[in-house]
């Protein structure tokens, strides 16, 4: 696999060579590419993957050798995991690594790039003692510190790329501020030395501002997509060399003073809400075991109850009803009536297999990706805008299309109860809620860079607990609230992981503290490693937690293998909903029963991994009947041990 994707880079730039294009071309550093890469299932854990540096070498030996010969003058290596905590020997692996590739780079100018965070004072020493190296890249945008290294001390003779303009959001460059920092750099490094760049690479924001007809010109004003920090870059180079647009810096001048003073921005109701958070940590009055019992009593649900995550499939029919409505081809009401149709159709169905704990199905969400349950939210709260084609890569060939926060948000009126209400309506079962949590509404946007992350979810945080008490004056007595991006938002460097997940954590309390005790609040988190975490999601004091596990080889479960005690209820996945495959009563069974070699019977809930709207109903209503079934049988077994 590494070395198809060697030869295509080769492809690839010979491609650029004769189309006249000079490029520099990109290759994950040899150390990164290690470190951030997995041992194979069935490999000792004690196995280091740096153990294979001198194997992956001669590799990248080898496309030097062709990259030089097709004519390549500079090469740049991306060495990421320098800005992570890193230990003596896997420090020395760069060195090794670096002094080894020496003579092959020989006649090359060779950049290494790092980004997302400040390199330690140890990480900086090695990057600049690095052989065979001409410049280096440093992130001064997340790097608030790094620009103090290199004051300190940087080697002479050598080019720095110094990463002003943000490639990992879309507000426009203070330029003004920029150039300043430029002119110190330029003192230190020397005059030709000093190259104008991004902070990272462009991957991380939309292609191009001008397509963005919608945006209401004060907005647009204020940002910049990959298009625009190109030009950014352009001027700021020029204005270096002497040559300053002084009509461009003037209008980014104007720019910034109107997003300053904005009366968009600014919210005071918000903004003293959001301060008198402070000397409070939100918990609910009651622990978990009084507010269980409450609730069972309330909702007499059977031991192992069943529930799916939240969304079902997203039929043809659904997707062009939504279609045409977006596109005023149909009425509201007509939308109304059609939206309500498939919600009947899930209630019922949930009802014919027996779940105990019902969803509507979320067939109000606009488009089939990752983000839609946040840009659903964030179209109902104000301070928040929408593009239009704003698109950026997720994975693979999948894209979001994220929403931007300029201003303090709040709810103007409730988002989701007259839905819930609707499907509430239709059974006498217990009917979720379903909210997006303010910390994966917050990591899955672009987020304002005017105030700190924490205050913005706190904010985001008053405006679902808002939705949750007007859900639970509904007569909705379970309330979903996803935090799906958690564990997604953890900074890189672990000395600053207990200040993030703390403001974290803070946040999904303050949605639902103020509830009844027969209220019962459940949270779901997929697809990631929350065994290093899950001390945090304890603290988070949800009374339901339906939590990714099958698709990971239930590696969650290895953490109650080794002794943590959680006391509320819980949901591991039962099988893995991105697959298609259905699987058996048995198999779900087996599963089940792992489960309850290490947690207790009353606070065990059956469930799949994640929502089902990526797959067919073909495959939804067997895998869920055999769920069903395996929650059945034990439930027998149990009664009859």
């Amino acid at each position: 696999m590494f070395l198809c994707l060697i030869q295509n880079l080769d492809a690839e730039f010979l491609y650029l060579v004769q189309l006249g294009v000079d490029t520099v071309p990109v290759l994950v550093g040899p150390v990164s590419y290690l470190l951030l890469s997995k041992p194979a299932k069935g490999v000792e854990k004690t196995f280091s993957l740096l153990s294979l540096l001198p194997k992956i070498l001669p590799i990248y030996k080898e496309v030097i050798s062709e990259l030089k010969a097709a004519g390549a003058s500079w090469i740049q290596f991306d060495e990421p995991t320098l800005v992570l905590d890193l230990d003596f020997h896997q420090l020395q692996a760069f060195t090794a690594a670096y002094a080894d590739l020496e003579s092959d780079l020989s006649g090359l100018n060779v950049l290494i790039e790092t980004y997302f965070a400040d390199l330690t004072t140890e990480a900086y020493k090695t990057l600049v003692g690095l052989k065979g190296v001409t410049a280096y890249g440093l992130d001064l945008v997340r790097g608030t510190q790094t620009i103090d290294l290199v004051k300190a001390g940087f080697p002479e003779g050598k080019y720095l790329f110094a990463g002003v303009v943000d490639g990992r959001n879309i507000w426009a460059n203070d330029l003004a501020s920029s150039l300043s920092t430029l002119q110190q750099l330029e003192a230190i490094v020397g005059k030709d030395k000093l190259v104008v760049s991004t902070s990272c690479s462009l991957l991380h924001t939309a292609v191009d501002l001008v397509n963005e007809t919608k945006l209401d010109d004060e907005i647009k004003s204020w940002l910049a997509f990959a298009a625009q920090k190109v030009v950014e870059v352009n001027a700021l180079a020029k204005a270096l060399a002497g040559l300053k647009d002084e009509a461009f810096f003037a209008a980014n001048a104007a720019a910034q003073a109107s997003r300053k003073s904005s009366p968009r921005v600014t919210n005071e109701a918000v903004q003293k809400a959001a301060a008198a958070l402070k000397g409070s940590d939100h918990r609910r009055a009651t622990n978990v075991s009084a507010r269980l019992d409450a609730q069972q009593k309330k909702l007499n649900l059977p031991v192992l109850p069943t529930t799916t995550i939240g969304s079902f499939p997203q039929t043809l029919e659904l997707r062009r009803v939504r279609r045409e409505f977006k596109a005023n081809k149909i009425s509201e009401d007509n939308y109304i009536k059609a939206i309500k149709e498939e919600i009947k159709k899930v209630v019922d169905l949930q009802e014919e297999l027996d779940i105990d704990v019902l969803v509507h199905g979320e067939p109000e969400l606009t488009i089939l990706q990752r983000n839609d349950m946040v840009e659903y939210f964030g179209e109902q709260l104000s301070g928040f805008a929408f593009t239009v084609n704003g698109w950026v890569q997720s994975y693979g060939s999948r894209c979001v299309k994220p929403p931007i926060i300029y201003g303090d948000v709040s709810r103007p009126k409730p988002m989701t109860v007259f839905w819930s209400s609707t499907a509430q309506s239709m059974t006498q079962r217990p009917m979720k809620g379903m909210l997006t949590g303010p910390v994966t509404i917050l990591n899955w946007s672009f987020v304002r860079n005017d105030q700190p992350r924490f205050e913005t979810c706190y904010q985001i945080a008053l405006a679902i607990k808002d939705e949750v008490e007007d859900l639970e004056k509904a007569s909705i007595n379970v309330i979903q609230i996803d935090e799906a991006a958690l564990r997604e938002g953890l900074p890189l460097r672990k000395s600053e992981h207990a200040f993030y997940l703390k403001w974290a954590v803070h946040s999904f309390r303050i949605t639902n503290c103020g509830v009844q005790d027969t209220t019962q609040i459940h949270t779901h988190m997929c697809y990631s490693n929350f065994n290093d975490i899950i001390h945090s999601i304890i603290d988070m004091d949800a009374d339901v937690i339906t939590i990714e596990n099958s698709r990971s080889d239930e590696k969650l479960l290895s953490v109650f293998r080794e002794g943590v005690k959680y006391g509320a209820g819980i949901g591991p996945g039962v099988y893995d909903i991105h697959s298609p495959r259905i699987p058996s009563t048995e198999e779900i069974a087996d599963r089940i029963n792992k489960m309850l070699a290490v947690l207790e019977t009353n606070i065990l809930w059956v469930n799949p991994d994640c929502g089902l709207k990526t797959r067919k109903y073909a495959e939804v209503k067997p895998a869920l009947n055999n769920m069903v079934a395996a929650a059945k049988l034990l439930r027998t077994q149990l009664a009859s041990a």
